[in-house]
């Protein structure tokens, strides 16, 4: 079997249509792709999906929340639509990615729920977005600690899921330019633990001829990012969540720690979620806590509907949005 080669270079290759229209906004060093669903009179709320997700990954959040919130679901760089961006996969950037963004098409203060990746930019955001701009951050099931290389607490990218990541890159390489996928599906068997080798045969990706859709749209790049250490680099987790300005949501889905070589089956460890509650309360903005240890990593893939209930409660108790400005038009 030859090689696949995927992301904006291959669009016929790569992409399919989806249920909401799709836009892309120029955001200075990229092109950033999005969804909207709802009226612009509503709330505003902002999707940030994680690392191998694309925006539409909440498409049927967006339909359950439209209803309740103007709805913006985001490709982050090197992800779906947006920009491929060699050499630039960090934290940081996908931040100053989002402050552009909100700053730019959605102008008024944002409610913001990022999962994995995305609920780290999520709190990137309540700590160095400009002020006023964002009026709460929920981390769904985000890596506090776990996806550094030298966290201050608890195990570290390597000590997890990594391998998986590290998979990815060497058979797919930087921008799809290897790909060689039959090549991944044969060294997942022995270039990873069992239990990554386990878990990644159930997401069938080593069970098929084709890659599956989202990593069809994932710049295998951003896998080297955190197995390397450079995604976190300049992203310090206990210093962002001490700095962190907003009321804070965290959801904590399945972990477990394996028995034989204590890595994190997870996205984050019991001890590094009370840690990242610690910092937030020593800020003084209110921090809540959702634990669903038997949720997949993505609820609001696994169940959109306990999802948006569980968001849209604690969206309840913030303050009063401000109104929307006038319509900005995009391309």
């Amino acid at each position: 079997m030859g090689s696949f080669h995927y992301g904006p270079d291959h669009p016929d290759d790569t992409f399919v249509p989806h249920a909401f229209a799709e836009h892309r906004v120029d955001l200075g060093e990229i092109r950033l792709n999005y969804a909207v669903a709802g009226s612009p009179a509503l709330p505003a709320l902002l999707l940030v999906p994680g690392q191998a997700e694309s925006w539409w990954g909440y498409e049927k959040a967006m339909t359950l929340f439209q209803d309740r919130f103007q709805v913006y679901a985001v490709d982050l760089r090197g992800q779906g639509r947006s920009s491929r961006t060699p050499g630039r996969y960090t934290v940081d950037n996908v931040g100053n990615d989002l402050v552009r963004f909100v700053a730019t098409v959605i102008r008024r203060p944002v409610v913001v729920s990022g999962n994995s990746l995305g609920g780290l930019a999520a709190a990137w955001l309540a700590a160095y977005g400009q002020p006023g701009t964002i009026r709460g951050a929920c981390c769904e099931d985000p890596p506090f600690f776990h996806a550094e290389a030298n966290p201050s607490c608890g195990q570290s990218i390597r000590q997890g899921i990594g391998p998986r990541y590290a998979l990815w890159h060497k058979y797919l390489g930087d921008q799809w330019s290897i790909g060689d996928w039959a090549g991944m599906r044969a060294a997942a068997q022995t270039e990873t633990p069992d239990w990554i080798a386990a878990y990644m045969t159930d997401r069938a990706e080593t069970a098929g001829g084709e890659p599956p859709q989202n990593l069809k749209e994932y710049d295998p790049e951003w896998g080297r990012a955190f197995w390397t250490g450079t995604a976190c680099a300049g992203c310090d987790h206990a210093r962002m969540l001490a700095a962190v300005r907003t009321p804070v949501l965290i959801t904590h889905h399945f972990r477990a720690v394996h028995e034989q070589t204590g890595a994190l089956m997870g996205a984050l460890s019991d001890l590094q979620a009370d840690r990242a509650r610690q910092l937030l309360a020593a800020t003084g903005h209110p921090v809540a806590y959702r634990s669903l240890p038997t949720a997949a990593h993505s609820l609001h893939g696994q169940d959109p509907a306990l999802f948006t209930a569980i968001l849209t409660a604690w969206v309840a108790t913030l303050p009063a949005a401000s109104p929307a400005p006038a319509a900005v038009s995009t391309r």
